[in-house]
């Protein structure tokens, strides 16, 4: 089953310009790989959105409406910093850019590629 191809273009648009940005099939998606790190990833099930967001704010990212710990398979938790956002919570364009600046945070002002 092919990623959502109308989630993915609208990542593409909410993606700030002058940032290197590649696409990479990956988790049976297609990941957003920014500035050489996986930001995320547009799924085929599973959560529409898979987000890599700061460790450090994963409770509130999670406490998000429709925000869950993403899994590798059934009960296989990928840990902190790693949310799977349902469509629903994706449907408004400043629901979807909140989580694109949620992902862009990540490696704010650190100065190194993860």
């Amino acid at each position: 089953m092919p990623h959502d191809a109308e989630l993915a273009e609208r990542v593409r648009r909410a993606l700030p310009e002058g940032r290197e940005v590649r696409e990479v099939a990956m988790f049976g998606g297609l990941a957003f790989m920014v500035d050489g790190a996986m930001a995320a990833c547009v799924s085929t099930g599973g959560g529409a959105l898979l987000a890599r967001v700061p460790a450090e704010r994963d409770a509130e990212y999670l406490a998000r409406p429709g925000a869950r710990r993403a899994e590798m398979g059934a009960g296989r938790s990928m840990g902190e910093g790693w949310i799977a956002v349902d469509d629903a919570a994706l449907a408004a364009e400043e629901d979807l850019r909140s989580w694109v600046e949620a992902v862009l945070e990540r490696d704010a002002g650190s100065g190194r590629r993860r």
